[in-house]
């Protein structure tokens, strides 16, 4: 399954390690120098000022999108993802 991250960009569900409110972040010690370690590694989706961090295995995308909203579209595509993975069972006998 995708994220729909903004910006018409997807990114496979299965890759995302973490989504930051990106207000939340500017006051984290660690997400501060993680982000600026990886700096060489970033995408910047929309122009102006974005609403949240979404990390995955080999890059940093800076979201249009809110957190919620990203986890909401993280957690649906897991629970899909969960379903599709479980074996046909036949309730009405």
């Amino acid at each position: 399954m995708y994220i729909h991250l903004g910006d018409n960009f997807v990114i496979p569900s299965k890759e995302v390690v973490m989504i930051v409110d990106h207000q939340s972040s500017k006051t984290s010690g660690i997400v501060s120098e993680f982000l600026e370690k990886h700096q060489n590694h970033t995408v910047k989706l929309a122009s102006g000022e974005p609403k949240s961090i979404v990390v995955t295995t080999d890059k940093i995308y800076f979201s249009p999108l809110a957190s919620g909203t990203l986890k909401k579209r993280a957690k649906f595509t897991f629970d899909i993802e969960m379903v599709a993975d479980e074996p046909f069972k036949n309730h009405s006998q």
